[in-house]
């Protein structure tokens, strides 16, 4: 074998992940640490149905979930992670009429148990909605303890600003950050980044709120992509991407701009937004084979968006994160 240029050789790979060391380590803005290693023989079928349909059939699995339950995956979750050198992670909690306070309870013991070894921030996630009485009262139940306040505008579909309205109220109130699901299903005919970034600079909450996901944004023309990106500097509006959460998007005969159904970085940093990196959900009918490995996240979204700034994507896996987490 020759071995004469072997010094030559680069790995991109060390290089990143040295330089994310170097930076404290991982931070993983986006999970749901409750819900991991929720997948059985019994629910893998419920893989195969659309985003909206699981936001009911996860109420299978909450409802017979004990305290106990809870902890164990959310501990076990959590440890895998650390072993990854994260320094620290999100976790949206469930907290509704289903599964009541049981995440909220584990929460806190996480908290108590693991705070020592990794920063752990929690949102409260709302897949009930927040407007009518049971969700509200949900929400407001959990909204002392957790350190992020979640939204989720399309579970209250024709009332999307509504709900934004009650996300942003609360938390000028409140004095935290915001995390909110938008532009989750690929099709441009959604347009919750820009109306997030609006009602963003109406409650005077620049730098304060992040979008979560934004994949939508590729499908739109340029022109109209670009005005929002200027939107979202405006209202200083933060990004966090989940790429093998939405990699697998289903297609559709929607005639778009080619891309692909990612978060579009490539064209968000030139413009002066703060993008950060998340897992989403781990081993359960959301994403039954993902396992919280964040080097094959990061990788996903550089090779998706094409994207091979090395400095700013190690920033994207550490810093960024931070920013995004208020910390």
């Amino acid at each position: 074998m020759d071995t004469k240029h072997i010094k030559y050789l680069i790995n991109l790979e060390d290089i990143i992940i040295k330089k994310i060391k170097i930076k404290g380590g991982w931070v993983n803005t986006h999970s749901h640490l409750d819900r991991a290693y929720t997948l059985t023989n019994k629910n893998f079928r419920y893989s195969y149905y659309p985003l909206k349909k699981k936001w009911y059939l996860v109420d299978e699995m909450k409802r017979l979930a004990t305290e106990e339950d809870i902890y164990i995956r959310m501990e076990k979750a959590l440890k895998y992670f650390i072993y990854q050198g994260t320094q620290a992670i999100c976790t949206f909690i469930d907290v509704d009429e289903v599964i009541e306070d049981r995440s909220l309870k584990a929460a806190e013991r996480l908290k108590k148990n693991y705070n020592k070894y990794i920063k752990i921030c929690f949102a409260n996630q709302v897949l009930k909605g927040v407007l009518n009485k049971k969700s509200k009262y949900w929400f407001e139940k959990a909204i002392d303890f957790v350190d992020i306040i979640g939204g989720l505008p399309a579970k209250d579909n024709y009332k999307k600003n509504e709900h934004i309205d009650v996300l942003l109220r609360t938390a000028k109130k409140m004095d935290k950050i915001v995390h909110v699901h938008v532009d989750q299903f690929n099709n441009n005919k959604e347009i919750e980044t820009e109306i997030l970034a609006k009602k963003t600079i109406e409650y005077g909450m620049e730098g304060k709120v992040v979008a979560i996901h934004s994949i939508s944004l590729a499908s739109h023309k340029k022109d109209y992509r670009y005005n929002v990106y200027k939107l979202m500097k405006k209202a200083e509006l933060m990004v966090i991407s989940c790429p093998i959460a939405w990699i697998d998007h289903i297609r559709n005969e929607n005639l778009v701009p080619s891309h692909n159904s990612i978060t579009p970085i490539d064209e968000m940093i030139p413009e002066g937004i703060i993008v950060a990196l998340g897992t989403d959900n781990i081993c359960d009918i959301y994403k039954p084979f993902s396992n919280g490995n964040l080097w094959i996240e990061l990788r996903f979204l550089l090779e998706s968006c094409h994207y091979y700034n090395i400095n700013n994507l190690v920033n994207i896996a550490s810093i960024n994160g931070l920013k995004v987490l208020g910390l």
